[in-house]
């Protein structure tokens, strides 16, 4: 009974170690698009079926294509905080990008994550104010 039970422990271990966690699709998925282009890579963490709600951008991945086959000269995509409910499979992204306009963009991402691919996407977004009421800044990389 013992080596039965071990036996199925091992066989086990191989798909339990394969699922990626959601955090870490969102990450690599946000590397191949905005870090480090790789067209051919998003395939890999997209759904095809992705369901966009940014209200400037279609469904489906052709803009996240076009964003990795693009000039990124000159953009920056910084992670800051990541919050991940792995239960249901949803990923929130606090960010700052340089480079897609005259100021930088701070914003929060947020991904559902299923069957292993990104499927759906939200957004805010708004320029980054140097100066804050509060005087605490609207961004910083996560920790800080």
């Amino acid at each position: 009974m013992k080596q039965l039970f071990l036996a199925t422990l091992l066989a086990a271990a191989p798909m339990a170690a394969a699922a990626e966690s959601a955090r870490n699709i969102v990450l690599n998925g946000l590397d191949v698009v905005f870090v480090n282009p790789d067209v051919e890579a998003i395939d890999r963490y997209f759904s095809e079926d992705y369901i966009q709600h940014n209200p400037a951008f279609p469904n489906g991945l052709d803009t996240l294509r076009g964003f990795a086959s693009g000039p990124t000269a000159g953009v920056d995509y910084q992670i800051g905080n990541v919050i991940a409910d792995e239960e249901s499979g949803m990923v929130a992204v606090h960010f700052r990008v340089t480079g897609f306009g005259p100021k930088p963009f701070v914003g929060v991402d947020i991904f559902r994550v299923t069957d292993g691919k990104i499927s759906e996407h939200w957004d805010v977004l708004q320029e980054e104010v140097a100066e804050t009421v509060s005087g605490n800044p609207m961004w910083s990389p996560a920790g800080e």
